[in-house]
């Protein structure tokens, strides 16, 4: 076996291999610098396949371009944070903010609502404009606001109008907390709304934001090895992949010989 080639000796849940269409890890870039993002790049790249740049880091970072150039080249799609586009369009610059998420080479942009009084309608336009301008599109669905908790049926609404928008992904409310939209201040699900989410016909566009580690094990737990998880921290990719292949003891259970009918890992299950 090279340096380079990785052990098969193990049976282990499937993964798929990039471009991925299930088992999305889309990571949250709070600012590292460049030569960090190279070093994640030379062992992780074949694990990440979203990057964003949060909140409005690339409009602050002056590596932000040769960041991009570098994830490009490793084929990690890379997308703006959702808070830039925002800002952009309470200031009446969105048309400023597409040239230049095209101008740096940005593939993706996050379109949300989570921090401003935007309408839908004013979120779906922007979802539509990103998409003629070339962009694949995560639009996040829940709010930030800790004490503003939408009922399930309004978050069925808004995916299914992004989706006709245009948006590719809808990328579930979690923050980089994990204590908001589909969990509680405590961090725990909120069981009635994930039952809801999984039974919607879009169940496979979803990417859970799933910043603390006890929420990724439980969805892994769940949905299995190909569930799609976002807000991932730089440095805590490797392990997630570790989660999603049953080496860690949080995961042990999804191993092919496990049983996974074991109610423990049913939606009772408590984080």
């Amino acid at each position: 076996m090279s340096s380079s080639e990785l052990p098969t000796f193990l049976d282990l849940p499937h993964r798929t291999a990039k471009p991925r269409k299930t088992g999305i890890t889309h990571v949250l870039d709070k600012g590292c610098t460049l030569q960090m993002t190279q070093g994640v790049l030379s062992s992780a790249a074949h694990i990440i396949d979203v990057w964003k740049f949060g909140f409005g880091t690339s409009y602050v970072d002056p590596s932000a371009r040769a960041k991009i150039a570098a994830l490009r080249g490793a084929r990690v799609k890379c997308c703006t944070g959702g808070t830039l586009l925002e800002v952009a369009w309470l200031q009446q610059r969105t048309e400023d903010f597409f040239h230049f998420a095209r101008e740096m080479g940005f593939d993706c942009v996050e379109v949300s609502d989570g921090v401003t009084d935007m309408l839908p309608s004013a979120k779906q336009d922007l979802i539509s404009r990103a998409r003629r301008f070339g962009f694949e599109v995560m639009s996040e669905v829940g709010s930030k606001n800790p004490s503003k908790v939408m009922p399930p049926a309004e978050w069925i609404s808004q995916i299914e109008a992004d989706l006709a928008s245009g948006a590719d992904w809808i990328v579930v409310e979690g923050r980089e907390s994990g204590t908001v939209g589909l969990y509680d201040d405590d961090g725990k699900v909120r069981h009635h709304l994930l039952n809801v989410l999984m039974r919607s016909p879009h169940a496979e566009r979803l990417i859970y934001e799933t910043p603390q580690r006890a929420q990724q094990a439980f969805l892994i737990r769940l949905f299995g090895a190909e569930v799609s998880l976002g807000n991932i921290l730089i440095d805590e990719v490797m392990s997630l992949e570790t989660l999603r292949r049953g080496l860690r003891a949080d995961t042990l259970a999804i191993l092919p010989e496990a049983n996974a009918a074991d109610s423990e890992f049913g939606l009772s299950f408590q984080i």
